[in-house]
């Protein structure tokens, strides 16, 4: 497989929004704005509240939609007195595909550390499905001209102990914490700079396996900002937060290139 052939990602993570009845509207006017040949060109997922992915599996499997379910987080371990938490297992059994670890709002609120998002996507991974592990920096750390360095050690950290097999079929998702429901957004260079330098750390660890592996950009990203987005070799797709809430505007990111 060639660097030309990753397919491109856009992923809406939905938050602590919508119940799971305007889960399934969302889901099927997403569906009903695009085309199966939008589809050839960009996977699409939706990240809804734990509490509307069986609603979300049942609508998607109903209509046979393309669209696939991701969930926004994930315990590590596969059963036990963890009182609220989810396993990856539970999530496989809903037909979720893809899995959001390490956002950083669970970074930040949460206080997972690497240790902890690594945990994770090693579960996602036993379990079939596919680990969207997030990386970046506070705005304090890039004034302080630590950026990089912050990054690089997510992403060894996060994806210690996978194999190159596993590298290559994750998905990295770079998010600037500053520019996370702030509107602010990296400026293309900069998001397309790093994460043409996330790629390169995971080539560093991995050899090859980081001309398979997605790169994602997350933060304030919307229909105006996309297409400028994705115009750099290293972005592969978007983790979408506000803007995935509106169907139209999530359908417009998605076919970012119209």
């Amino acid at each position: 497989m060639g660097v030309m052939e990753r397919k491109n990602l856009m992923v809406g993570n939905w938050k602590m929004n919508t119940n799971h009845l305007e889960a399934i509207q969302m889901i099927q006017k997403l569906h009903y704005r695009l085309d199966p040949q939008d589809f050839d060109r960009v996977d699409v997922a939706v990240a809804p509240p734990f509490t509307s992915l069986r609603s979300g599996q049942t609508v998607i499997q109903a209509d046979h939609m393309l669209i696939a379910l991701a969930a926004q987080n994930v315990h590590w371990a596969e059963s036990g007195a963890y009182t609220g938490e989810v396993s990856a297992t539970m999530l496989a059994k809903l037909n979720v595909s893809l899995v959001i670890v390490g956002h950083s709002e669970r970074r930040a609120q949460f206080a997972e550390t690497n240790e902890v998002v690594n945990n994770k996507a090693k579960a996602v991974i036993a379990a079939g499905m596919t680990p969207i592990v997030c990386v970046g920096e506070t705005l304090a750390q890039r004034e302080a001209g630590q950026a990089e360095q912050v990054v690089e050690d997510h992403v060894r950290g996060s994806l210690k102990g996978l194999s190159a097999d596993e590298v290559a079929s994750a998905v990295v998702a770079y998010e600037p914490v500053w520019a996370i429901g702030t509107g602010q957004t990296a400026s293309p260079d900069d998001a397309g700079s790093m994460a043409e330098h996330v790629r390169s750390v995971v080539r560093s660890g991995w050899s090859d396996a980081a001309d398979h592996t997605r790169v994602l950009y997350g933060g304030s990203v919307n229909a105006g900002n996309i297409a400028a987005l994705m115009a750099k070799r290293d972005i592969d797709g978007g983790l979408v937060g506000g803007a995935s809430l509106d169907p139209d505007g999530f359908a417009a990111v998605v076919r970012y290139w119209i």
